[in-house]
């Protein structure tokens, strides 16, 4: 959708419309292919939406108002933060003045103005409480086990004292994986688009609020990856570290089941960082057959094609569902990212001919469509809270904690690890 103030130059003074667009270059014919439009110039594009003394774009003048009300209402409805500021705020009011001028017999279209009004407001209100609330509960990360030789002891509260069940534990990560895609909109997704273009044209962004829900999300998921690392490593027994280690497996497995991509992949990102990696002892117990089939499922190579099969399998599973349990797909949100950044920065926004390439932002608009179709799914699983208090709160080790918990359960086999091994020592007897 467009961010900028083309509606005063739309509608002129008036609800008549007498002012016509400026058409200093040559209007060519928008170009449709299979009923969709695929190009054409600016110039022409608004000809065929401004009204003059003798043609509307519809064949009634309130036909044509309906259509601009309807534009607007989904517009405040999909990108409320386009109008969070009050000068977009004063320009939409008064449009919408100068559309209810054409309904001053029964005061209808007033009525569904205000309360499009209203709707925004109230949407920016809410949106605005939602980023103060998780501003709060922020929480950065705890570095535990920095003092030599105080790995925590066997009896401690662990994942697995909270939750033993894999099934359960994916269903409760799907339950806080939705909770938070609720909270991304269509124009937090824009923002990427927004940022790119405000980066190539060398603009500094200031206002980092219309990013936040995608930061939030996005620090969830190294989140849960640095909790399974904390897990696996804090751990003082091979053999209950290899029972941790295959816990996580079989979660990982059940969120892929589910359709819980996000989760299975921060899972396995968590389990192949170096802490755990290096801990040949424990996985040479480890039972690693479900572990090869999900890697190979997120195998990242031609540009994680098994990960996008089955993506488009779940998807398509969703379409015909008839249950919520059978319509979750929660893409890897990551690469679901990159793919809207790599459409936009592969594709031009015009064509050769100076033509707006409508090609590009139709695919960027299916992609984002799919996304906010998944996110409507409700939850089939109930809410546990003391799964999710422990998933949401419970320590995470930093990294440099992460690798003295993985040096003391196995100790360093090579001479690379030997010198990381003494100038963590080094650097925690400085420290104390």
């Amino acid at each position: 959708m467009p961010q900028t103030p083309i509606f005063s130059s739309m509608l002129g003074s008036s609800c008549s419309g007498q002012v016509q667009p400026d058409m200093g270059e040559r209007c060519v014919d928008p170009v449709y292919q299979d009923g969709n439009l695929v190009s054409g110039s600016l110039e022409a594009l608004i000809e065929r939406l401004v009204p003059t003394m003798d043609y509307y774009p519809d064949a009634k003048l309130k036909s044509f108002a309906a259509k601009i009300i309807q534009l607007l209402k989904e517009w405040t409805e999909t990108f409320p933060y386009d109008f969070q500021d009050e000068k977009s705020m004063k320009e939409l009011k008064e449009i919408a003045h100068r559309i209810t001028q054409c309904d001053e017999e029964n005061g209808t279209v007033k009525k569904i103005i205000s309360q499009m009004t209203q709707n925004l407001l109230m949407a920016l209100s809410a949106r605005s409480q939602y980023q103060e609330i998780r501003e709060k509960f922020r929480q950065p990360v705890t570095d535990k086990g920095t003092i030599l030789k105080t790995k925590p002891q066997s009896t401690q509260k662990d994942i697995l004292s909270v939750c033993c069940d894999p099934l359960i534990l994916a269903q409760q990560l799907t339950y806080i994986e939705l909770e938070r895609v609720s909270n991304i909109y269509p124009e937090d997704l824009m923002q990427i688009v927004s940022h790119m273009d405000s980066l190539d044209n060398h603009k500094c962004r200031g206002d980092v609020t219309k990013t936040y829900n995608l930061e939030a999300y996005d620090n969830w998921f190294n989140c849960l990856s640095m909790l399974v690392a904390t897990e696996i490593c804090r751990v003082v027994k091979k053999k209950q570290r290899t029972r941790m280690v295959e816990f996580f497996i079989d979660v990982a497995r059940e969120c892929f089941n589910i359709g819980n991509f996000n989760s299975m992949m921060a899972i396995i990102s968590g389990m192949n960082l170096s802490p755990v990696a290096r801990l040949k002892k424990t996985w040479s117990k480890v039972k690693t057959a479900k572990f090869d089939v999900l890697e190979h499922h997120m195998d990242p190579s031609s540009n994680f094609c098994n990960y996008r099969t089955a993506l488009q399998g779940a998807a398509q599973r969703s379409q015909t569902a008839n249950s919520n349990r059978e319509k979750i797909v929660i893409p890897v949100f990551n690469l679901f990212i990159k793919d809207i950044y790599f459409l936009h920065k592969i594709h031009t926004n015009r064509l050769p001919n100076g033509q707006i390439n409508f090609k590009k932002f139709w695919e960027i608009s299916r992609q984002i469509h799919d996304f906010l179709t998944w996110k409507q799914v409700e939850c089939p699983f109930e809410k546990d809270k003391k799964i999710q208090s422990y998933l949401l709160t419970a320590p995470i080790y930093s990294e440099e904690a992460l690798f003295i918990a993985s040096f003391e359960s196995e100790g360093p086999e090579n001479h690379m690890e030997k010198d990381s091994w003494k100038t963590l020592r080094t650097t925690l007897l400085n420290r104390a």
